[in-house]
């Protein structure tokens, strides 16, 4: 679990550098669909992750409420570093059309993994 942990922070952060993006459009559905946390945990969680300064008053109530993991936000967070390093050293070396179309896919690709796994669960509850 540490190293998805991890893998999640480095990815987010790699988009993060590339792309301006991370928290609530990689991290969230990242802890969801691949840590298995809850939507309302996987959310209070990133806003740990990116406490200083956007989300601390947030954070603090999902906190209250139990849905904030500790270590997996340190554990994000730094992998999140070295990503976020990694992926500006790549965006600027690369062409703008080519971040375009990346981030275009990302988008149009992460869209489609919710919606799926969306109706999968209607599915499943019979709905």
């Amino acid at each position: 679990m540490t190293l998805l942990l991890i893998g999640i922070g480095l990815t987010a952060g790699v988009a993060a550098g590339l792309f301006g993006i991370g928290g609530g459009i990689l991290v969230v559905p990242a802890l969801v669909f691949l840590a298995n946390f809850s939507q309302e945990k996987a959310t209070g969680t990133s806003l740990a992750v990116l406490l200083p300064p956007v989300g601390i008053l947030a954070c603090l109530e999902y906190y209250r409420h139990g849905n904030v993991d500790l270590r997996a936000a340190a554990l994000i967070a730094l992998g999140l570093v070295a990503g976020a390093y990694l992926g500006a050293l790549g965006a600027q070396k690369a062409d703008e059309t080519w971040m375009k179309v990346s981030f275009g896919v990302f988008v149009i690709f992460t869209g489609a993994w919710i919606i799926i796994s969306a109706l999968k669960n209607l599915h499943l509850k019979g709905l």
